[in-house]
C-alpha cells in the first residue's frame, strides 16, 4: 500500500478534470497508472480487463437502461404532454400560478423520467413561452424551470439514486423512498419562493394569470396513461411486489404497452427512445467503470483507511463533518456533472460515514440533493444551459443564472433541514 501514490493520484485526477478531460477517461487513466506504479503492469492490465464486465454485469445495473427506456418512450410518445396543462387547471389561478404549475409539472414528469436534464428540457419547451406571454420576467420564468428540473433526480425513479445504491451497496428502494419526501419538500419550497416574489415584486411575476376556462375534464383524461404507469411502477415497487431493479423492466414494458394501446407508439417514437436510451446508458456505464477502477486504486493505496483514521483522529462533530461534505459537493457542482462528482467522491466518503455510523440511505438522498444544486449553479450549471438552448428566443445564459438565484437559496434551506432533521428522509424508508 502507498498512501503517497494515492494522494498523487487524487491530485492528478483533479488536474485532468480542470483540463476538461472527460471524467471517465480521467478516472481510468489515473487508476490504471496508479495501480501500475504500486503493484505492476500485469495486475493493472487485469483490473482494466475485468472491471468493465464486473460492473456492467451487475443485476441491479440493469435497472438503469430500463428506467431510461421508460422515460424516453413516455416522452417521445407524448404521454407526458398533458402534465403542464393539468397543473395549470389546478394551480394557475394562484399568485404566480403558471410558475407553480410548471414546478409541480416538473415533479410529475420526474416520476417517469429519472433525469433532471430531461425534465428541464421537456418542461422548458412548453412552459417558458407561456409564462413570458403572461407577463413573467423571462429570467424568472426560465429560472423556475431550470430549478424545477432538478427535482427529476430526487423523485423516483432516479438514475442517480440507482447508481448510488449500487456503489454504496444499500437498498435502492429505500433511497427512492427517502428521495420522494425531499423531492416533494423541494417542490413546495420552490412554490413558496414564487409566491413570495409574486407579492414582493409583481413586476417580475404577475400575481394572477389569465387562464382558459373549461377543458379540465379533457386535460385530466389525457393524464390517465401516465397516471396508470406511475401507479404500476410505484405501487408495485413500494408494496414490495417487485424490486427496484424489476420495477425498471416492468415500467419499460408498461410504457410500451400503454403507448401502443393509446395509439401513440409510432416508429419514430420507438427509434428515438431506443437511440437515446443506448447513448445515455453507454455514457453512464463508462463513467461507472472508471469510478470502480478508481475505488480499487484508492483501496490498494490505503488512502481510504488513512482518510477514515484522520477524520476519526480529528474528532469532527456531526455538523462540522456535514459542512465539509456540503462545501465539497457544492464546489464540485460548479464545474462537474453530477455522475462524475458522485462517483469520484463516494470511494472517499463512504468509509468515513461508516466510521461515524451515518445512514447510507440518508446520505444518498443528501448527496443527490447537493449534486442537483450544482445543476443550477455557475459556471457549469447544466440545467441552465439546457434551458438556454430550449428557450433561446426568450433568455440569455446570464438571465437564466439570475433567475435561479432565489431557488438556490431555497435549496440551501432544504439541505439544512435534511441535515438537521434526518427523519425527513428516513421516515418513509422506515415504514418498509
Amino acid at each position: 500500500m502507498s498512501v503517497e501514490i494515492g494522494l498523487w493520484g487524487v491530485a492528478a485526477l483533479g488536474l485532468l478534470l480542470v483540463l476538461r478531460l472527460p471524467v471517465a477517461l480521467a478516472l481510468i487513466i489515473v487508476s490504471f497508472s496508479g495501480i501500475w506504479a504500486m503493484i505492476g503492469l500485469k495486475p493493472a492490465m487485469g483490473i482494466l480487463q475485468n472491471t468493465p464486465y464486473s460492473f456492467v454485469a451487475s443485476w441491479t445495473m440493469s435497472a438503469v437502461p430500463m428506467f431510461l427506456l421508460m422515460g424516453f418512450v413516455a416522452f417521445h410518445s407524448g404521454m407526458t404532454g398533458g402534465l403542464f396543462d393539468a397543473a395549470k387547471v389546478l394551480l394557475a389561478r394562484l399568485p404566480g400560478g403558471l410558475a407553480i404549475s410548471s414546478i409541480f409539472a416538473c415533479s410529475a414528469f420526474a416520476s417517469v423520467s429519472g433525469s433532471s436534464v430531461a425534465t428541464a428540457a421537456a418542461m422548458g419547451r412548453i412552459a417558458i413561452p407561456e409564462m413570458v406571454r403572461a407577463g413573467y420576467r423571462p429570467s424568472i420564468a426560465a429560472g423556475s424551470i431550470a430549478a424545477g428540473g432538478t427535482i427529476g433526480a430526487l423523485i423516483p425513479p432516479s438514475i442517480l439514486m440507482i447508481i448510488y445504491g449500487i456503489i454504496a451497496e444499500t437498498s435502492v428502494t429505500k433511497v427512492f423512498l427517502g428521495g420522494l419526501s425531499i423531492g416533494i419538500l423541494t417542490a413546495v419550497s420552490y412554490a413558496i419562493v414564487v409566491l413570495i416574489i409574486s407579492f414582493a415584486r409583481p413586476d417580475l411575476i404577475p400575481r394572477r394569470a389569465e387562464v382558459e376556462r373549461g377543458g379540465g375534464a379533457r386535460v385530466f383524461v389525457k393524464l390517465l396513461p401516465v397516471s396508470a404507469l406511475v401507479l404500476l411502477v410505484f405501487g408495485g415497487l413500494f408494496s414490495g411486489l417487485f424490486t427496484a431493479t424489476e420495477a425498471g423492466a416492468v415500467g419499460a414494458l408498461g410504457t410500451i404497452v400503454i403507448a401502443a394501446l393509446t395509439g401513440t407508439l409510432t416508429r419514430r417514437a420507438v427509434s428515438r427512445a431506443l437511440i437515446e436510451t443506448v447513448t445515455t446508458t453507454g455514457s453512464l456505464l463508462i463513467i461507472g467503470i472508471g469510478a470502480t477502477m478508481f475505488t480499487r486504486f484508492l483501496g490498494l493505496s490505503g488512502l481510504q483507511g488513512f482518510i477514515g483514521q484522520a477524520v476519526a483522529g480529528a474528532d469532527l462533530s456531526y455538523v462540522m463533518l456535514m459542512l465539509i461534505i456540503v462545501a465539497i459537493y457544492l464546489i464540485l457542482g460548479t464545474f462537474m456533472e453530477p455522475f462524475g462528482a458522485m462517483l469520484i467522491t463516494l470511494p472517499v466518503f463512504l468509509p468515513v460515514l461508516g466510521a461515524q455510523d451515518i445512514s447510507l440511505v440518508w446520505f444518498g438522498v443528501l448527496v443527490v440533493k447537493l449534486l442537483e444544486v450544482g445543476m443550477i449553479t455557475p459556471p457549469v450549471g447544466l440545467n441552465v444551459f439546457v434551458i438556454r438552448n430550449v428557450a433561446a428566443a426568450h433568455v440569455t445564459t446570464v438571465q437564466v443564472f439570475k433567475g435561479v438565484v432565489p431557488f438556490i437559496i431555497a435549496d440551501i434551506f432544504v439541505v439544512a433541514l435534511v441535515i438537521a432533521v434526518p427523519a425527513l428522509v428516513l421516515f418513509l424508508p422506515g415504514l418498509l
